[in-house]
């Protein structure tokens, strides 16, 4: 008789559980080791004795700062979305429970050594001392955290691998016609490019002699928290956090800083299995031998309505990974990295790094599975690692297809060595950048080659933001501090080079047989024709070329291949519309501003806004209520800084949910001598540190988000307790 494995995740009743006497006391004075000090930005300086006490610190000033974030984060990874917001999660929650569920992160805390076993007891002390010190606080549903929750991150971020896997097959595989899919989709069916940009700036570029690091994550607003951490036993680090993290994933100590870019590298797998069944057991045909296929019920909790429902599923797995779809008489299975404890070791230890060897070292565990790496030290060091993980593989077999699940040649052969993967250190030029691209521009000509690598260790392709970096950069000298942030906010726009101008020529060929045309466009045209192809706040021409391009973009949405990348979009629209489509599309841009806002003429920063009037998760905006002007453009155009803005339901203007977050400029300084010099950063959050709206720090950095007006990091003590506005115990 077959073995059914059932996997229920913990109920609702066993985590809601009061908390204990002896937790309390054990918790308290835990708190008491504890010092949170709260700047002039409200950015909190956790301060404690070990790293297990700055720990439980970092994670009661998340807490503070947007407990509904950081429940958000541990409802996504335990699965239990539907359950808090309904049944639009269900294959959410499957998703995540094919691939990793509490059952198996129990198992590994069990096992993990003990200095990590004590930074997941700080992490659920530090969120429950923040519930029972918050009674007024009303978590959806996690009123009680454990300690093996950090270990249900397959890799170092949230969602991660996880999500490339795509929710329709699921649903179609597992569910039918079962309940509805909760998709995050532009009105205008334009999505904003996710990533981010890293770019290291060596010894010969700086004005100084010390390396610099520009850390600029692209993510949805306020996904991250700026913070401070330090401890007695040598941690001070400083950047942003991830809510619910214990680590800082993108930012620096005294020694080096990392920087983080979402990495196209292959490192998940298809596979294409054959079925057959046999009564009621189905089969995978492996080395030319019928194996039984793997499987386990998955109960997903909903709620519906009022009420609380489930849906119980037969997830099925071969040793490739679980089943998530059924292509041209195949089922799919998919392989990717799942290394909880190890990639948990390897995101809390290189910010404990204090050189590059050391940081080298924490790059061999090879969990960094979706990411790229720019990096910079005290010692002058640039670098970059493309990826970390990655499976090695027979090459003559296109890993860009589901590959034969029958024929053992597709295995993994083990993982490369991270000295056989794409690395860049110390260019003679002076500088590396990554902005989502491929690795093969990021230290412009002195790059590494294509043909030196495995296709697969590099399918990226170029990118406008990585032209305009590159553009940028090998024009520079003397480079300062501010001189990067200037560097990061360039206002061109490269994605109009040739755009534009097939513009212009549609107009002349077009307005040559059709006067009234040529009179109703003639002005736009004249005034985008004097355009330097740079954004402003005040600049039409910026409004007229994006909102130009969209539309034309959307006109000819159906002729466009579904997998297009941004500049293959950007030639499509150039070389394969014709000119009446152009002027079409431009004559209704003019006609929508002039309806919209009853005049065309509109600077670009009346147009994109930037708001934040709720603390909910989910943002909403409104015309009627204040907001900013925004000069900065879409990433999709090559703006550095990106700003993803679109309309809302009864909106005119369009409003930023996504693109610059947490932005970091540090320069590193090598003490060799009896005087200590100090490191020197500034930074900017948008918005503000904190997530609640009656807070003094819910958009105090605003303004100077927009404007490019960067704070200074308060990196050492002294200078923290020269900006004191609040310093207590947590709890206190």
């Amino acid at each position: 008789m077959k073995k059914i494995i059932i996997f229920i995740l913990i109920t609702t009743t066993a985590s809601a559980q009061k908390f204990s006497a002896a937790e309390i006391s054990v918790w308290k004075n835990q708190a008491a080791q504890v010092t949170i000090i709260r700047d002039h930005y409200g950015v909190p300086h956790v301060y404690g004795k070990t790293n297990a006490d700055a720990v439980f610190g970092m994670l009661y000033a998340q807490c503070e700062d947007d407990f509904p974030r950081v429940e958000k984060n541990y409802l996504t990874v335990t699965a239990r979305q539907a359950e808090a917001y309904g049944e639009e999660f269900i294959y959410h929650d499957l998703r995540q429970r094919l691939f990793m569920d509490t059952t198996q992160a129990i198992a590994l805390y069990a096992a993990v050594p003990d200095w990590l076993k004590k930074l997941c007891e700080a992490f659920a002390g530090g969120v429950n001392y923040y519930l029972y010190t918050h009674p007024q606080t009303k978590p959806q549903l996690l009123t009680r955290f454990q300690p093996w929750m950090p270990l249900l991150f397959s890799e170092g971020s949230i969602g991660g691998d996880i999500e490339s896997v795509s929710l329709n097959e699921i649903k179609q595989f597992y569910g039918k016609e079962f309940g509805l899919i909760k998709e995050e989709v532009n009105d205008d069916g334009e999505a904003e490019p996710r990533g981010s940009n890293g770019i290291a700036i060596g010894t010969p570029l700086s004005a100084s002699g010390n390396a610099m690091l520009l850390i600029n994550p692209h993510t949805s607003f306020y996904f991250r928290s700026e913070q401070h951490v330090v401890s007695e036993e040598g941690m001070n680090v400083y950047g942003a956090a991830t809510w619910g993290q214990f680590f800082i994933y993108q930012g620096f100590n005294e020694h080096c800083g990392w920087m983080h870019t979402s990495s196209a590298a292959d490192v998940i797998d298809e596979y294409a299995e054959t079925i057959s069944r046999k009564g009621s057991s189905y089969f995978y045909t492996y080395a030319k031998e019928k194996r039984p296929l793997q499987w386990k019920k998955i109960s997903i909790a909903y709620k519906k309505g009022s009420k609380a429902e489930r849906k119980d599923f037969q997830a099925m797995r071969t040793h490739h990974g679980p089943v998530v779809a059924q292509r041209n008489g195949k089922w799919i299975t998919v392989r990717l990295m799942v290394e909880p404890v190890k990639a948990l070791t390897q995101s809390f230890q290189r910010t404990q790094s204090n050189s590059f060897e050391d940081f080298s070292k924490t790059m061999e565990l090879r969990t960094n599975s979706s990411n790229n790496t720019v990096y910079a030290d005290a010692q002058g060091n640039i670098a970059y690692w493309h990826g970390n993980f990655m499976p090695r593989r027979d090459t003559t077999f296109n890993w860009n297809e589901p590959v034969d699940g029958d024929n053992p040649a597709t295995e993994w052969k083990g993982l490369h060595e991270t000295k056989e993967m794409i690395h860049i250190l110390n260019p003679q030029n002076g500088w590396i950048q990554n902005c989502n691209a491929t690795p093969f521009t990021a230290a412009g000509a002195l790059s590494p080659r294509k043909k030196d690598y495995p296709t697969y260790m590099a399918p990226d392709v170029e990118n406008t933001r990585g032209i305009h970096a590159v553009k940028v950069l090998q024009n520079q000298h003397s480079v300062t501090l501010d001189k990067l942030i200037e560097i990061s906010r360039d206002p061109y726009l490269p994605g109009f080079e040739k755009l534009l101008p097939s513009l212009f020529r549609a107009f002349d060929e077009v307005a040559l047989a059709n006067d009234s045309l040529r009179m109703a466009l003639m002005e736009p045209i004249l005034i985008m024709r004097g355009w330097d192809l740079k954004w402003s706040a005040g600049s039409v021409q910026t409004t007229l070329a994006i909102a130009w391009a969209q539309r034309l973009r959307q006109n000819a949405a159906s002729r466009i291949a579904p997998n297009a990348d941004q500049l293959q979009i950007i030639n499509f629209l150039t070389a394969q519309t014709t000119s009446l489509e152009k002027m079409k599309a431009l004559k209704e841009t003019v006609a929508e501003l002039q309806k919209d806002f009853g005049t065309w003429k509109m600077p670009w920063g009346e147009v994109n806004r930037y708001q934040r009037i709720t603390s909910d998760i989910n943002p909403t905006f409104d015309d009627n209520q204040p907001s900013i002007a925004v000069p900065f453009t879409s990433a999709f155009w090559g703006s550095l800084a990106a700003y993803g803005a679109r309309r809302y339901p009864n909106t005119k203007k369009i409003y930023g949910s996504v693109g610059n977050s947490f932005i970091a400029v540090v320069e590193f300084v090598k003490n060799n001598s009896d005087v200590k010099k100090k490191l020197k950063a500034k930074s900017i959050t948008t918005g503000g540190a904190s997530g609640h709206v009656d807070s003094k720090h819910f958009t105090d950095q605003a303004q100077m988000y927009c404007d490019g007006n960067f704070k200074d990091v308060l990196f050492y003590k002294e200078d923290v307790m020269q900006n004191i506005d609040r310093k207590y115990h947590p709890g206190m």
